[in-house]
């Protein structure tokens, strides 16, 4: 009994530690910063990668949203990879006059977006007359706001070479499901992304919206391997010592599942590709952290220790404290109020962060009232997710079927 005191006190010792750290980092999102000064002072040429398998019906709104950039347009190419399509995405795609690059691939292993960013990436930068500075990717669902590229080729001119932008969601009130990723996404966006930016740490690449500069990738290519090719290329970056930089104002809007079994699909892969990530890059995190000693890269190494290895600490407290209560090692009221020590900072407290972050960055709170309400079971879901995860990961690839049509004038 004892041993699992002790268990018991260093794990909740643990957690603690480790959520007072996040929570000291977040309000870094409230601090201004000046302006990073200029390296080069140039417009950069850009070629935006568009990943589609069968995108036919949104495809176009994300073309003409692209086409509707503020910078000058010799300066960027847009670029379809029709990816094992079967449907007109590859017509529409040349019918919007855009480059389009058509990938059959016979293994369903590598029919993913990692592996089709690859082929493309490294067919580029194979060819020595390609003259692209830098490139950017989008889902085939997005939609774009003009100052994309603009802001992108201001960070650039600041020497930053990997800068995710500012993901936002085009249907966040379509349902509680849709309104779940909207409120996630937008707590992520000021409290991870802008707040370890501010505090001169690295944000993380989320999917899409994102610019790389071409001299980046040079001597390795794009060579992602898991589920998650944003979060574990994201990792390697910092493995090497390079923060990635953060564009709030570099918008780009996304469709997000309104189907439970969908959006169970969607961020069940999410979680597979985390724990292959805790998997590949754990050992070289850790190296990186004790070689550099920097805390951009200790915090890269919390990062991936935040998400499984917490969610078992959490799990295995839990199991802690019903043996004990059952063993008559605790009241009950002791044993509800460490149950209230999970379920609030768990289930209630978001949902305060998440109205107090629509309030300051202005969305719309009378639209979301309910997806505030069913956060708890968004998160819940997730939750079990994690924990289905744990013992089954069905690596294969689903698509999420987008539909939404929806154009940057709407927004």
């Amino acid at each position: 009994m004892q041993f699992i005191y002790f268990l018991q006190q260093a794990i909740i010792w643990l957690i603690t530690i480790f959520y007072l750290y996040q929570l000291v980092i977040s309000i870094f999102s409230f601090v201004k910063l000046k302006d990073k000064p200029f390296v080069v002072n140039k417009k950069h040429k850009f070629i935006l990668i568009l990943p589609a398998h069968n995108e036919e019906a949104v495809i176009a709104n994300l073309v003409n949203s692209l086409k509707e950039q503020d910078y000058p347009k010799k300066l960027y190419d847009i670029q379809v990879i029709a990816d094992n399509c079967t449907d007109n995405t590859e017509k529409i795609a040349r019918d919007l006059g855009v480059k389009v690059f058509v990938r059959n691939e016979e293994d369903p292993a590598k029919r993913t977006k990692g592996c089709a960013m690859q082929v493309l990436l490294n067919t580029l930068l194979s060819d020595p007359k390609m003259d692209y500075d830098a490139f950017c990717v989008f889902d085939a669902d997005n939609i774009v706001d003009k100052n994309f590229l603009k802001v992108m080729n201001k960070h650039l001119c600041q020497g930053e070479e990997v800068v995710q932008g500012y993901r936002d969601i085009k249907n966040p009130d379509d349902n509680w499901i849709a309104s779940g990723y909207a409120i996630f996404y937008w707590m992520m966006n000021r409290i991870y992304h802008l707040a370890r930016y501010n505090a001169g740490l690295s944000p993380l690449i989320n999917g899409t919206g994102f610019m790389v500069k071409m001299s980046a990738i040079k001597d390795t290519g794009w060579n992602t391997n898991t589920l998650t090719e944003d979060i574990e290329f994201s990792l390697k970056t910092i493995i090497q010592g390079k923060k990635l930089g953060w564009a709030v104002d570099a918008v780009c809007y996304d469709e997000q599942p309104v189907q439970f079994k969908a959006s169970w699909s969607q961020r069940s892969r999410w979680t597979i590709g985390h724990i292959q990530c805790l998997r590949e890059y754990t050992g070289e995190l850790t190296k990186a952290a004790n070689d550099n000693r920097t805390l951009m890269n200790f915090d890269g190494l919390l990062y991936i220790l935040g998400s499984i290895p917490m969610f078992i600490c959490s799990i295995v407290l839990l199991l802690i404290n019903a043996v004990v209560y059952l063993t008559k090692g605790m009241t009950t009221t002791a044993f509800v109020i460490n149950l209230l020590r999970f379920v609030v900072p768990t289930f209630i407290l978001p949902i305060l962060v998440a109205l107090f972050i629509m309030v300051i960055d202005k969305k719309p709170i009378k639209k979301m009232w309910f997806g505030l309400l069913m956060y708890p079971v968004f998160m819940a879901s997730w939750l079990l997710i994690n924990f289905k995860c744990l013992f089954k990961q069905d690596t294969r690839w689903e698509k999420i079927e987008h539909n939404r049509n929806v154009e940057i004038d709407d927004i």
